[in-house]
C-alpha cells in the first residue's frame, strides 16, 4: 500500500520506547498512583508545547464536541486525560481495581447476550479499553480477546509484557489466513471479542457519516466481518470521568445472527454502523476529554 493511500494516523511514527515504559511501570508500582501521577503533568506540558499537529487536532475536536473555542486549559486537560488512561493501564492490568471507582452501564443486557455465546464489542480510541477487565469480577471465567492488525498486535503484546508479563489479555492478529477462524473460535467459546473501529487502515475502506457536525470517514471492514461472524454486536466505551472514576458503557447495536443475506445484510450493516457513530458522538459530547485521535479526523 502506498503512503498516499494510508490514513494520516498510519503515516506518523509511534512515540515511546519499551525501556521507558518499563521504567514508568516500576515507578508507578513502587510509589503508587497518586505520587507517580506527577510525571504525567510534565509529559502533558511537553506535548502541549512541542507537538503542534496533535495540539491543533485536539483544538479542532474540542471545538466540535463542546461547541465553543477551547482554551489552553481545555487542551491541557484533553492531553492529561489521555496520559492518565495510559498510566492507569499499569494498575488495571495488575488487577488493582480497588484503586478505582468504576460505574457500569448496560451490563445486564451484555450478560444476557453472552449466555448464548460470544459477543463482539465495537469500541473506539475513546477512554480506556482496559477498564473492561473489571467485568470479570462480576462473571468469573469471562474472557476478553482483542482483534488487531498484526503490526498493532505485536506492539500491543510488547506493551502488555512491559506492564505485566502475567496479564491475561488475548490478542488475535488480523490480516492472516486463519484470523477469521480464530475469531470465530473465540466467540464460540463465549469470549468478549473487542475491536476499535474508529480508524481505518486503508483510506479507501471508509463510509462517510455525519460526526460532530461534519462528514467523517469510518471503516467498513469490521462491520462486514461482524456480519460474517453472525454474533450480537455491542457498543463499548470506558470513559474516564476524572480523579479515579470511570464509566463503562455497553449498548446493543445489532444481532447479525438473525439477519439474512444480500440486501438485508447490507442494510443491517449500514444501520449498525450508523448506530455506532451516533453512540460514539453522544459519548464525545458527554465526556469530551476522552477522544484520543490526535490527528485530522475530518480531513478538511
Amino acid at each position: 500500500m502506498t503512503t498516499a493511500r494510508l490514513p494520516e494516523w498510519r503515516q506518523r511514527p509511534e512515540r515511546g520506547q519499551l525501556w521507558l515504559l518499563r521504567l514508568m511501570v516500576r515507578l508507578s508500582l513502587w510509589f503508587g498512583r497518586a505520587a507517580s501521577r506527577v510525571v504525567l503533568h510534565g509529559a502533558t506540558l511537553y506535548f502541549l508545547l512541542f507537538a503542534p499537529r496533535p495540539r491543533a487536532a485536539s483544538a479542532d475536536y474540542l471545538r466540535r464536541a463542546t461547541g465553543r473555542a477551547p482554551g489552553w486549559r481545555d487542551r491541557y486537560r484533553h492531553l492529561l486525560s489521555f496520559a492518565t488512561t495510559v498510566h492507569d493501564r499499569v494498575y488495571l492490568l495488575n488487577d488493582r481495581f480497588d484503586l478505582f471507582d468504576i460505574e457500569v452501564q448496560g451490563a445486564p443486557a451484555l450478560m444476557d447476550a453472552v449466555r448464548s455465546g460470544g459477543v463482539l464489542l465495537m469500541g473506539a480510541h475513546l477512554g480506556s479499553f482496559e477498564v473492561l477487565r473489571c467485568v470479570g469480577r462480576q462473571r468469573p471465567g469471562l474472557q476478553v480477546s482483542m482483534l488487531m492488525y498484526e503490526e498493532n498486535a505485536r506492539q500491543m503484546r510488547a506493551a502488555l509484557g512491559a506492564i505485566n508479563p502475567q496479564a491475561q489479555q488475548d490478542v488475535v492478529p488480523l490480516g492472516r489466513p486463519d484470523s477469521m477462524i480464530e475469531a470465530a473460535q473465540r466467540l464460540e467459546q463465549g469470549h468478549l471479542v473487542g475491536m476499535l473501529v474508529d480508524r481505518s487502515l486503508d483510506a479507501d475502506d471508509r463510509a462517510m457519516h455525519d460526526f460532530l457536525g461534519a462528514p467523517a470517514g469510518f471503516p467498513t471492514a469490521p462491520w462486514r466481518m461482524a456480519a460474517v461472524l453472525r454474533r450480537p454486536v455491542f457498543f463499548m466505551a470506558g470513559l474516564y470521568l476524572g480523579a479515579n472514576r470511570y464509566r463503562l458503557v455497553f449498548e446493543p447495536l445489532a444481532d447479525f445472527g438473525t439477519v439474512g443475506r444480500g440486501a438485508a445484510r447490507d442494510a443491517a450493516i449500514a444501520q449498525a454502523r450508523g448506530a455506532y457513530v451516533k453512540r460514539l458522538q453522544a459519548c464525545c459530547r458527554q465526556a469530551p476529554f476522552n477522544w484520543f485521535n490526535f490527528f485530522d479526523f475530518w480531513q478538511r
